[in-house]
């Protein structure tokens, strides 16, 4: 299988991360992608007409896309457990959906930065992505510490914690830390695992 991947993505990170966890990272082939809305440049349009990453072509040739396509594929290759079953799948998911739609604004962000011309540029837009980001990190530490605290493994934990290091990452100014105590903490021992680890953004 060959997945199409960039070192900074966040959504890769993903499934990266659950590649470590579930001993499947050498059934896979890396094969770096990057590019922008503007300019789409080595994305895998062929198996993503999206122009998105991550892509993963299975050896037979069908492409999946999409992060939480491509996780619960390889959750379900690997027989894991990181959806949970019962009501629990849909609790999981829904913080999974959570932590992509932190993502998703957070990468609106810096593209208004990085892509549009400065005269162009709408600060206010760019808040107004941050209120999303704020409100649901509000929520991160009002309603799903149980979930994120929880000693078996989860497909939301694996979500929030590559959201909460993209925002670290990019938006470091933004101290998203700040009133959260609870989040920040669980956020301090989920960054110290072998796989969160190996699959951090390059510096700089």
């Amino acid at each position: 299988m060959k997945l199409f991947s960039s070192p900074t993505s966040p959504y890769v990170r993903k499934v990266l991360v659950i590649l470590r966890e579930t001993g499947q990272l050498a059934d896979v082939e890396l094969a770096a992608a990057g590019g922008t809305p503007l300019n789409p440049g080595t994305m895998p349009r062929d198996l993503n007409p999206l122009g998105k990453i991550p892509a993963l072509a299975l050896d037979d040739g069908q492409p999946l896309y999409d992060s939480r396509v491509i996780c619960r594929f390889f959750n379900e290759r690997a027989n894991g457990d990181l959806y949970g079953s019962g009501d629990a799948t849909w609790q999981l998911q829904t913080l999974e959906a959570t932590a992509d739609g932190i993502l998703d604004a957070a990468i609106l962000m810096v593209y208004e930065a990085r892509v549009r011309p400065d005269d162009k540029q709408f600060a206010d837009w760019i808040e107004g992505q941050w209120r999303k980001v704020n409100t649901a990190l509000d929520a991160l530490e009002a309603s799903w510490m149980d979930t994120l605290s929880g000693d078996a493994l989860n497909i939301g934990q694996i979500a929030v914690g590559c959201a909460l290091a993209y925002i670290d990452f990019r938006h470091a100014d933004r101290n998203w830390r700040e009133g959260r105590p609870n989040l920040a903490a669980w956020e301090a021992e989920f960054a110290k695992r072998d796989s969160m680890l190996a699959t951090a953004p390059p510096a700089g």
